[in-house]
C-alpha cells in the first residue's frame, strides 16, 4: 500500500500513479519533463501489465510489479504530500 498523495521535493511535482501499467525502457528524463502530467502523451510509453503500477513525477519514474520499499531508493525524492 502506498500514499496516493506523494510529492517530489526535487521538482515540486505531484507523483502520478497508474495501476496495471509499467514504463517502457526507452523512457528518459526529457520524456517526463516534457509530458507530465498529460496522460494522453504519457500513454505513448506505458505498457499494460496486470498487478503492476507505474509512478512518475517530472524528474523521476519507477515501475513496480512486486512489493517494494521505495524509501530504500536513495535517488527518489518522494514524500507524503500530507492528506
Amino acid at each position: 500500500r502506498t500514499c496516493d498523495q506523494l510529492r517530489c521535493i526535487a521538482c515540486d511535482f505531484r507523483v502520478s500513479l497508474f495501476n496495471d501499467y509499467i514504463w517502457d525502457q526507452s523512457c528518459d528524463y526529457l520524456f517526463f519533463r516534457n509530458n507530465m502530467p498529460e496522460l494522453s502523451k504519457l500513454r505513448a510509453k506505458m505498457i499494460k501489465k496486470k498487478g503492476a503500477r507505474a509512478y512518475a513525477c517530472q524528474c523521476s519514474w519507477r515501475s513496480i510489479d512486486e512489493l517494494t520499499d521505495l524509501q530504500t531508493e536513495q535517488q527518489l525524492r518522494w514524500v507524503c504530500g500530507k492528506h
